[in-house]
């Protein structure tokens, strides 16, 4: 069996015309009609209600349809790999990078990975991090980057940060002079929290409510420098990755080390276990594993 006789098979199967199959594949109708002729001798099988005004698929020609979509499919996927084996530095990748992410860490890494592969294009989708999971499993992203707990079943990772949030409140706080805080004393404050789709918005609630309350959520965004500016008007308390206080100004707002239960921000660079990875993106995973490794990076 011929590929080409799937594939003028498909046509014709989504044309419901041997004429517009012929059209499209720039070959004769009667080529058409015999590919088509040779794949039902060989099955053994009608594929096509040929008595109708439009032809359409007889019940062997559906499931003969589904096997050869995947087929065709899995052939055009060999053309991927061995495309990206022979071209080697080109491609583009689809990275997911929650809001917090990025700028901390991945401006520096992504220009030494370009100065290495001018050729290999980054395209960078700012999202939450649960939508970023969701984006990569549905193949939508190639890989991206994720707070843990991560599905294990579902996605490849490795970690390359692991740090806990600090609470984030204005000068005149009543907590503000002290060095640490338990999260239950936070219990009556209006928090000022992450949108639906960051890890954020479900493991704080999560955490006040065994911490035994449930917290006053009163502003939600998707940007940390508005959450920790709300938090400097005074508009209500923040909890925040390590790595965003450190760029918090001392001078405009107190962070302190939160306790009982400490909340962990673990981050992972996850990809799916089933599916196809360029060379490019497994080239980026390589190159930025070795980087985020780096002690001083």
């Amino acid at each position: 069996m011929d590929v080409r006789h799937l594939q003028y098979f498909l046509e014709t199967a989504k044309r419901r015309s041997f004429t517009k199959a012929a059209e499209a594949l720039h070959v004769t109708q009667p080529t058409i009609s015999k590919m088509i002729r040779i794949l039902e001798e060989e099955l053994g099988v009608e594929l096509f209600d040929r008595t109708a005004r439009q032809i359409v698929l007889t019940d062997a020609g559906e499931a003969v349809m589904i096997q050869a979509q995947q087929i065709v499919r899995s052939l055009e996927n060999l053309s991927v790999d061995l495309e990206d084996v022979t071209s080697m530095r080109k491609g583009q990748i689809r990275i997911g990078l929650p809001p917090m992410t990025g700028a901390p860490f991945f401006p520096e890494l992504i220009a030494a990975f370009h100065k290495l592969y001018p050729g290999i294009g980054i395209r960078l989708i700012e999202e939450g991090a649960r939508t970023v999971e969701r984006e990569v499993e549905s193949g939508s992203l190639d890989l991206g980057v994720a707070v843990l707990p991560v599905d294990a079943e579902r996605f490849e990772m490795f970690a390359f940060v692991k740090e806990e949030l600090r609470l984030v409140v204005h000068h005149g706080h009543r907590l503000a002079r002290r060095q640490t805080v338990r999260l239950a004393e936070l219990s009556g404050e209006k928090f000022l929290m992450f949108r639906e789709g960051f890890t954020l918005h479900e493991s704080i609630p999560e955490a006040c409510i065994q911490a035994g309350f449930k917290p006053d959520i009163i502003y939600e965004s998707s940007q940390w420098d508005f959450l920790s500016g709300m938090a400097e008007a005074g508009l209500g308390v923040a909890l925040l990755p390590e790595t965003i206080c450190r760029k918090l100004s001392p001078d405009k707002v107190a962070t302190i080390t939160l306790v009982s239960p400490r909340i962990p921000w673990h981050l992972v660079m996850i990809w799916r276990k089933e599916g196809y990875l360029s060379y490019a993106a497994r080239e980026w995973l390589r190159f930025s594993k070795e980087w985020l490794s780096r002690p001083n990076r």
